[in-house]
Order: structure tokens, then C-alpha cells, then sequence
């Protein structure tokens, strides 16, 4: 028998209670075996007509409050069925790595590269409603700005607050590698849905020189992380940015205005496709077959009731 076969076979919350039914199976056997007495009338040579025409359904009506009985013993344990398996949104824990070096006050668009990556890391957030979203600052620090979580509120209320003419001096600079090393951590820390990690930066970074970029992206390609990065700079993304994207399995962008940055999550959202689980089914009470059933047979009681019944003569 195949699993969803198995699945479909009837349960009871409390399944003890069924030994109860004895009961009333050891009331329709006595019902349907015993003998009944003779009626002995006043009439020299008279034999008692046996009522074999309507026996079956004089027994028959007999045996419904037997039959009800027996049917108040299940519902009492509890008939349960199993509900269709549903879908669900696989989650992605998405840490944002943000720049926040003072080159990220150059010119960029309308305003400068730290206002657009965080605009549009706002508009990206509304198109991926149910993942998980984690913010982290970086320049020669790093601040984990906003922990992994659902509400995308706590990270549109964030750019204010880190701004590169607002962060003290010994903040600046650019170390990618201790960056990434610190969302990494982040994100492994979730057991559940895919792990991402989109990089948001305008410099080069020299903590990713002598092969460590390698080493890097080895630790995060182990822990299932994809690292996707936005280059927001004049100069061409560094080598150590693209090989490090290339081995986790993401890619490395270079957008030139405001528009192709916005294409550019766009993109990234199309790479990160939405998938969908199906769950366990659950088990939900099933009290229909047998109420259906009880009134049924209260309906064939009731009119029984109206005339159909033994009589001695």
C-alpha cells in the first residue's frame, strides 16, 4: 500500500475508547439470537403463528439504539482524518553587507552611492515578502546592524543612522574580507531556508589578498551561503569580489546609475527564485461521517417508532 494510501486510513484522537464497543455488539448478537418465549392463548388446538414476514425488520428496528450507541462510542474517540499536505514559501535568510567607508558619499545619481544602495535595498525588500533580512555595516569595523528577521520595517528605518559623515573616524576604510567573515557567522546560525549574502561596496579591500578570497569563499560555498555582489565605483569590480561570487555561486554586478542598480536586485531576486514546500498534512477531527450517520439512524427510530413493533397476536 502506497504512503498516501496509508495516509488516508481513518484515526482516533483516543483510540482506547473503542474497546467500549462490545457493548453494543454483544447487544445486537442477543438481539439477533434470542429465543422468544410463547404466547399461550385461551383456544383449544390454536398454534402461534410465527411472525417470519417481518421478523428481519422487527429485528432490525431493534437493533438501532444498539447501532446508535455504537456510534456515540466513536465519536467519543475521536475520528480524525488527514488533511491535504499544503504548500509553503521556502525562507531565504538575505544579510545585506553594506559599505559604509567616506567614498560612499561620491556621486551617484541624484545623491550618492549610500543613499541609492540603500533606496534600493528598500524597494527590493517589498518584493520579497517572507524571507528573513539581516543588515550589516562594514568598513574597517564591523556592526551588525539589524539580526536576521521578518520585519523588513527595522531595516528601512536604518539608513539615517549609519551614514558615512555620521560614523566616527577609526570606522572607515574598507576590509570585505572581515565583513563577509562576520555575516557569515550570521547567517549560519539559521538552520532553516537558503543563505545569502549581498555585498554592497565601492572599493577594493586588502584583507582578500595571498589567496585569502579563496579560502573565504570555501568556508561560505561549505555553509550553502551565496555571496552576489553590487560594485558601485568607477573602476572595474576587483578580481578577488568576482572570484569569491563565482565560487559560492553568485555573481558580481557593476551598476552605472540608479536604474541599472535597480535592475541589477532585480536580477538578483530572479536568481534567487522563490521556492515552495509542501508540509506534513495535519490531522483534523472528522466528526461528519459518523454525525451523518447518527442522524440517519435517529430518522429510521423515529419512525419505527410510529408502528412498526412486535405484537402477540
Amino acid at each position: 500500500m502506497e504512503v498516501e494510501q496509508l495516509q488516508q486510513l481513518a484515526a482516533f484522537r483516543n483510540p482506547s475508547v473503542l474497546m467500549l464497543l462490545v457493548f453494543p455488539a454483544a447487544l445486537l448478537v442477543w438481539i439477533w439470537r434470542r429465543g422468544g418465549a410463547s404466547l399461550v392463548l385461551p383456544f383449544d388446538g390454536a398454534t402461534r403463528a410465527r411472525p417470519t414476514r417481518w421478523r428481519f425488520a422487527l429485528l432490525a428496528a431493534e437493533s438501532l439504539p444498539a447501532l446508535l450507541a455504537a456510534l456515540a462510542i466513536v465519536a467519543l474517540a475521536g475520528p480524525q482524518r488527514w488533511g491535504v499536505p499544503r504548500s509553503k514559501r521556502a525562507l531565504t535568510n538575505i544579510q545585506f553587507c553594506v559599505d559604509v567607508s567616506g567614498s560612499m558619499l561620491a556621486r551617484f545619481g541624484d545623491g550618492d552611492r549610500y543613499d541609492a544602495a540603500m533606496a534600493a535595498i528598500n524597494d527590493f525588500l517589498d518584493t520579497r515578502k517572507g524571507d528573513a533580512f539581516g543588515l550589516t555595516f562594514f568598513g574597517n569595523s564591523v556592526l551588525h546592524w539589524v539580526p536576521l528577521t521578518n520585519d523588513a520595517s527595522a531595516l528601512k528605518c536604518s539608513p539615517p543612522f549609519m551614514r558615512p559623515d555620521r560614523i566616527p573616524d577609526w570606522f572607515g576604510g574598507t576590509e570585505i574580507g572581515k565583513a563577509l567573515v562576520a555575516c557569515r557567522k550570521e547567517l549560519i546560525e539559521r538552520d532553516e531556508g537558503d543563505r545569502m549574502i549581498i555585498l554592497i561596496s565601492d572599493g577594493q579591500s586588502f584583507d582578500l589578498y595571498g589567496g585569502r578570497d579563496e579560502q573565504i569563499a570555501a568556508d561560505l560555498a561549505r555553509d550553502n551561503i551565496t555571496v552576489n555582489a553590487i560594485h558601485i565605483a568607477d573602476f572595474g569590480i576587483p578580481d578577488e569580489i568576482v572570484r569569491i561570487c563565482a565560487l559560492t555561486g553568485g555573481q558580481a554586478f557593476k551598476p552605472e546609475d540608479t536604474d541599472s542598480l535597480k535592475r541589477v536586485f532585480a536580477e538578483i531576486d530572479s536568481m534567487a527564485r522563490v521556492r515552495m514546500e509542501k508540509t506534513r498534512a495535519e490531522s483534523i477531527d472528522d466528526f461528519v461521517p459518523v454525525s451523518l450517520a447518527a442522524l440517519g439512524l435517529l430518522t429510521l427510530l423515529g419512525l419505527c417508532g410510529l408502528g412498526l413493533r412486535s405484537t402477540p397476536w
